[in-house]
């Protein structure tokens, strides 16, 4: 009697074998992206704190519900640089990025001097806004009047900085034509502006900044505009700008009397070459689809109409991307 268990039962272990190597071996012919051909998405964003993130978290259940994504991974990054250094190693699919990171990639210059990376975008999104501001009794009223003024730039290295060099470029003005350089973050250059320390401040941003809205409530500031010469001289040498107007009366934008005319650089999504045709245009169709609903939550996403997000874009658009936006007819 118990030898026949035994044997039952090994039989039993050896058929249990069986069916899982074959499907060891059906999975195998599938790849990584699972047992029934979907593919996996690692969502490469930014801080948790900022945009990138919680854009990256609407957008999840969006492409998880086509037949060809597993799942969406939305992962927290360094943001643009190491957005599209992971996506090159393959460790991302898809990331958000800025348009001025995205063209030094591409180029080959920046912070990817002597290496040329393919880039290829699938939507533009929002842009981050030059925003230049100045007390009121500064006697600031175009960038050239920065010239003799104590001014806040931005952090070392960041994408506020870059912004600023270049706009004090485009004008022929450098740090040494300045009577004070600072280099503070948001909250440190308002703080300095409201005790007198700094006449102007340059911020990089979505719009509205809640650093300059806090400002805006305690102390009488204006808005440097870039606008004519020097916004052109501007897109020309670096095509990722693009112009950009602050209305007047909108609630939303700091609710000024006059309009403020600037430049921007656009956020986008890239994706990686190596991904299918098919899940691009899928990914794509659904993105342009949920933009045009009420269900769309986070306000950056808002900000840029739908047939406007493959249009002026710097980086060429996936094969995926690009069959789905001729097939609306949205392209130039």
């Amino acid at each position: 009697m118990i030898k026949r268990l035994s044997f039952i039962f090994t039989l039993a272990i050896v058929m249990l074998l069986a069916a899982c190597g074959g499907n060891d071996e059906a999975d195998g012919s599938e790849g990584d992206s699972g047992g029934s051909g979907e593919q996996s998405i690692v969502f490469g964003t930014g801080g948790t704190s900022g945009t990138y993130y919680p854009i990256g978290g609407a957008l999840k259940p969006i492409f998880e519900e086509s037949d060809q994504i597993g799942n969406v991974t939305v992962e927290s990054t360094g943001a643009s640089v190491a957005n599209i250094q992971n996506i090159q190693d393959g460790l991302n699919q898809m990331a958000i990025i800025m348009s001025d990171v995205g063209y030094d990639a591409i180029e080959g210059t920046g912070q990817f001097d002597g290496g040329s990376v393919d880039v290829q975008a699938m939507a533009g999104m929002y842009q981050n806004v030059v925003q230049v501001v100045a007390l009121k009794d500064s006697g600031i009223e175009s960038i050239e009047d920065l010239e003799g003024k104590k001014v806040g730039v931005g952090k070392v290295g960041s994408g506020v900085e870059q912004s600023a060099k270049k706009v004090l470029e485009s004008v022929g003005v450098t740090y040494d034509d300045l009577s004070k350089v600072t280099h503070t973050g948001y909250a440190d250059s308002v703080q300095e502006m409201k005790n007198g320390n700094l006449d102007a401040a340059f911020f990089t941003s979505g719009v509205p900044n809640s650093n300059i809205t806090d400002l805006m409530q305690q102390t009488d500031i204006n808005f440097v505009e870039i606008k004519g010469d020097t916004a052109e001289k501007l897109m020309e040498k670096y095509p990722f700008y693009k112009e950009y107007t602050i209305e007047a009366g909108n609630e939303a934008q700091y609710e000024l009397e006059n309009k403020v005319e600037t430049v921007g650089i656009q956020n986008m999504i890239i994706v990686s070459p190596d991904l299918s045709e098919d899940v691009v245009y899928d990914m794509t169709k659904r993105y342009y689809e949920y933009l045009g609903t009420d269900e769309v939550a986070v306000g950056a996403l808002k900000q840029l109409e739908r047939d406007e997000i493959a249009k002026d874009l710097i980086a060429p658009l996936h094969p995926g991307a690009k069959k789905f936006y001729e097939e609306q007819g949205i392209l130039e």
